[in-house]
């Protein structure tokens, strides 16, 4: 739900916002939290940043990024819950204002110019001389829908779930898995030896005493709940999804990531 922000003689009309932080961050931008900040030009912080997607009164397209966690948090909180909140960010509190926009955003605000790319002006400083930012391209498959896969499987477990055999096994006697699915295994595997950077493994809330584990990895995904079964999506097997079942080692394993995941705060 738009609003206004003012900056100066500027506006800003706020379309969303989301988090970057080293739990929660936009997974088009990288496979981890360093990877998505280095992607913006920021440096990853621990405390992370938030960033506000918007138009200008011309109608172009800008990214915000303000260290005010707190601040955006509470905004997307309150707008998930569906009530208005008129996202203010103070200008001490802003790091950068990147042009285009990193996500789809399927919104504009009313009464300008439809969203586009502000035109290069090296008078505003190093920020506008970068590319524009843009969302992935939704027809060719490369690590970021990758990620995108994932994060829609988080999203909706219960119907990605009701489509596997509730007896899949981890391995099937006499059988090995895919061969993707165990090179992804191994490398899990090995973070629990070598942990790697902040954000490549993550858990949130799922039902119950449950968790939802998030695991990313060069050519890799991994969406589990750690009472309950994984699902793998790599970057040589465009569009599928494949299903790691329970067996003997996956409930250790998995219980084993989540010590080792970063959590919401």
């Amino acid at each position: 739900m738009p609003a206004t922000e003012e900056s100066g003689d500027e506006a800003l009309y706020v379309l969303t916002a989301v988090l970057l932080t080293p739990a929660q961050f936009p997974s088009v931008l990288g496979d981890d939290y360093p990877e998505a900040c280095t992607a913006l030009g920021l440096e990853p912080y621990e405390t992370g940043y938030g960033l506000v997607l918007g138009q200008d009164g011309d109608g172009a397209r800008w990214t915000v990024v303000t260290d005010d966690v707190s601040l955006v948090a509470t905004a997307i909180a309150t707008w998930d819950c569906g009530m208005e909140y008129a996202l203010a960010i103070d200008d001490r509190t802003v790091i950068a204002s990147l042009p285009g926009w990193p996500l789809a955003v399927a919104v504009a605000a009313p009464g300008i110019p439809a969203p586009h790319d502000p035109a290069p002006d090296p008078g505003l400083g190093e920020d506008i001389s970068r590319a524009p930012l843009s969302p992935p391209n939704s027809e060719r498959w490369g690590p970021a829908q990758r990620r995108l896969g994932a994060d829609e499987i988080a999203l909706q477990w219960a119907i990605w779930r009701e489509q596997v055999d509730s007896e899949v096994t981890f391995v099937a006697p006499g059988e090995k898995p895919h061969g993707g699915v165990r090179r992804v295994l191994e490398e899990v595997r090995g973070y629990l030896d070598s942990p790697p950077p902040l954000g490549r493994i993550r858990s949130a809330f799922a039902s119950g005493d449950a968790r939802t584990l998030r695991a990313d990895g060069p050519g890799w995904s991994m969406v589990a709940r750690t009472d309950d079964i994984a699902f793998v999506l790599l970057d040589d097997a465009p569009g599928e999804v494949l299903p790691v079942g329970r067996g003997p080692e996956l409930p250790d394993l998995l219980m084993a990531l989540d010590k080792l995941a970063v959590r919401p705060l």
